[in-house]
């Protein structure tokens, strides 16, 4: 298995994601790393693992700051523009970076292309949960205006991510202000109708912000800008009770260091994005995550999927 790696991407760039690069290949036997990056900064530090780690050198950078379309186009040899060039041919089996997140969306998308059918690939965000395994919550960012159409299709995703994850299937709730069939806005009342209707997933109805955290549901969808503001409440308040000295074991689970990243579906191939301030181990739980998604075979699951039932396969 080879896992491409922007070397680049991230606050603590390249020596951090060197770092937590050789922990997981001394972890898994049968993992090789390519590291995508400015080869005079990586080669030192990878002294004793050239065998398992290749180096890919790029000329260039994406800052966290820069526009992704325009980045992308004028900057064709940097490190996340390379690594989406060799995911698309084969060269590698999945792509993550800690870097800008619009840029490897935007690559994703021009590049490694969505899977016929997914009108909309979307980001992916882990709740934690007491008592079982964490949740999933999506779409988080990817796409601030969605029609029904696309809830439906997040839905779809969502479970066979977390089949995909934890082997059991997930019960669907659809986040909305109150659990009645007849509450919420034009997109969640339309969108409740069409899930009804979907055999595909075990739609449960809706769920309200304060179950997110629950049983009642294992995937919960939304559109990426109320997806994307509610995980950064919980990022925020994570952080200050952090600060306050608060210690608490289910709070703990909160911090984002131990999922890794999140994953980019409806696309071609495994691609992970990570937070900006990712560190050595946090990049171990990235890399763990994109074996996760390779070795289960997700992108094929999609596939059949999307190719199996045309009902939500729409074009805007």
């Amino acid at each position: 298995m080879r896992i491409g790696v922007d070397a680049m991407g991230g606050d603590y760039a390249p020596a951090e994601v060197i770092l937590g690069s050789i922990e997981a290949i001394k972890l898994h036997g049968d993992l090789n790393i390519v590291l995508f990056g400015d080869e005079s900064l990586i080669a030192p530090q990878i002294n004793g693992y050239e065998d398992r780690i290749s180096i890919v050198g790029s000329s260039n950078d994406i800052g966290m700051s820069e526009h992704p379309v325009k980045a992308l186009l004028s900057k064709q040899t940097s490190s996340i523009a390379l690594g989406f060039g060799y995911l698309a041919k084969g060269a590698i089996d999945g792509f993550l970076s800690a870097g800008n997140t619009g840029a490897m969306l935007v690559g994703s998308i021009n590049t490694v292309k969505p899977i016929e059918g997914v009108s909309r690939p979307c980001l992916t965000s882990i709740i934690p949960r007491e008592n079982k395994n964490p949740g999933v919550l999506l779409d988080v960012g990817a796409n601030a205006d969605v029609k029904p159409e696309h809830l439906v299709q997040f839905a779809k995703l969502g479970s066979i991510y977390y089949q995909t994850l934890y082997g059991t299937e997930a019960k669907v709730g659809l986040l909305n202000l109150g659990a009645e069939e007849e509450k919420g806005n034009v997109l969640t009342k339309a969108a409740h109708k069409l899930l009804k209707d979907v055999s595909s997933i075990q739609f449960i109805g809706n769920t309200e912000g304060r179950d997110l955290f629950n049983e009642e549901s294992d995937v919960v969808v939304c559109d990426g800008f109320t997806g994307n503001a509610i995980i950064k409440v919980c990022e925020g308040m994570f952080y200050k009770l952090a600060v306050r000295g608060v210690k608490d074991e289910y709070l703990d689970t909160f911090n984002f260091k131990h999922y890794g990243g999140s994953a980019i579906l409806g696309i071609n191939s495994p691609v992970i994005v990570g937070h900006g301030i990712s560190k050595s181990s946090t990049f171990v739980k990235m890399i763990e995550l994109t074996q996760t998604t390779i070795k289960e075979k997700m992108v094929d699951k999609i596939r059949v999927a999307f190719q199996e039932s045309g009902e939500n396969n729409i074009t805007a």
